[in-house]
C-alpha cells in the first residue's frame, strides 16, 4: 500500500500498470486489504457466470511480480468480485436481471489457487452474476440498479439455499431503472426483496450507476456534525 501515491480528490491518480503487471486488456476488479495471511481464512470469489470458489487464503501468501493464479475461468467468464471470510457464513449473489441467491459458505469446498470453482447459481440465458457479499443474520441487504434506484431489504427476507439454485427476486428492474453521490445507508428505506426501490440519484441520458463503496465517516467529519445538531439545539432552545 506504501507504493501508492496519496493524492486528492480530482486527482486522476497513478495507473495500476505502473504498480503492478497486467496484460493489456485485463482489468482489476477486486482489492483486498490484507495485514496477514491468517490460518482458517479463505479467499471466497465469484464469477459473471455464476461460479463460486473457495481458497486457502495462505495459499496467496508468496505472490509473484507478474501475479499468480488465483482461480482458472472457462471462457468468455470473468472474475466480478474477492472476499476475506472466516468460512462460516453466508454468500449472497446478486445478477444483472434482478435475482439473488443465499447460501452457506460451507456449501462451497475449499479449492487449490488454480481450480475452477463450483456452480454458485444456475443463470438463465442473458443473465450474468454483477455482485457478491459476505453476509451476518443482522444483515441489511442494499440493492442499486444502473439507473439509480435503490432500496435496503432484511435478510430474512432471503432464505437460506442450497448453492447452485436459480435464486430468487431481490429487485424489480424495469426501463426506469442507471458523478459521484454519497448518501447514509441508515437513510434509504427498507422495503420488501421484490419491490422496485427509491430513486437515489437523478442520471442523465448515457448515464448509468456502476459501482458502490463503503465510506467510513471520518473524525472531523462527524465532530462537524455533532457541533452542528449542538447548535441547532441551541438555536431552537433559545427560540422557544
Amino acid at each position: 500500500m506504501h507504493q501508492i501515491p496519496e493524492a486528492g480528490r480530482q486527482a486522476k491518480g497513478k495507473a495500476i500498470v505502473n504498480l503492478i503487471q497486467i496484460h493489456t486488456d485485463e482489468r482489476v476488479t477486486a482489492a483486498l486489504p490484507v495485514r496477514q495471511f491468517t490460518p482458517d481464512h479463505f479467499i471466497l470469489m465469484a464469477t459473471k457466470q455464476g461460479v463460486v470458489k473457495k481458497t486457502d487464503l495462505e495459499a496467496y501468501s508468496h505472490p509473484r511480480p507478474s501475479g499468480i493464479i488465483a482461480i482458472t475461468l472457462e471462457e468468455g467468464d470473468e472474475l466480478i468480485a474477492a472476499e476475506v471470510t472466516d468460512g462460516q457464513r453466508d454468500v449472497f449473489l446478486g445478477t444483472k436481471d434482478g435475482l439473488s441467491i443465499r447460501f452457506p459458505e460451507t456449501d462451497v469446498r475449499d479449492i487449490g489457487r488454480t481450480g475452477k470453482g463450483v456452480i454458485g447459481v444456475r443463470l438463465e440465458r442473458g443473465n450474468e452474476v454483477v455482485g457478491m457479499e459476505i453476509v451476518r443474520d443482522d444483515s441489511t441487504i442494499l440493492t442499486v440498479t444502473e439507473n439509480g434506484y435503490g432500496k435496503r431489504s432484511t435478510l430474512e427476507d432471503y432464505r437460506s439455499q442450497g448453492r447452485g439454485g436459480k435464486g430468487i427476486i431481490t429487485i424489480k428492474t424495469t426501463e426506469t431503472n442507471g458523478k459521484l453521490l454519497r448518501v447514509k445507508a441508515r437513510e434509504i428505506s427498507v422495503q420488501g426483496r421484490n419491490t422496485q426501490g427509491v430513486r437515489l440519484l437523478e442520471t442523465e441520458e448515457g448515464d448509468k450507476v456502476i459501482a458502490l463503496a463503503k465510506v467510513v465517516e471520518r473524525e472531523d467529519e462527524k465532530e462537524g456534525a455533532e457541533k452542528g445538531a449542538a447548535d441547532g439545539n441551541g438555536q431552537a432552545d433559545g427560540n422557544a
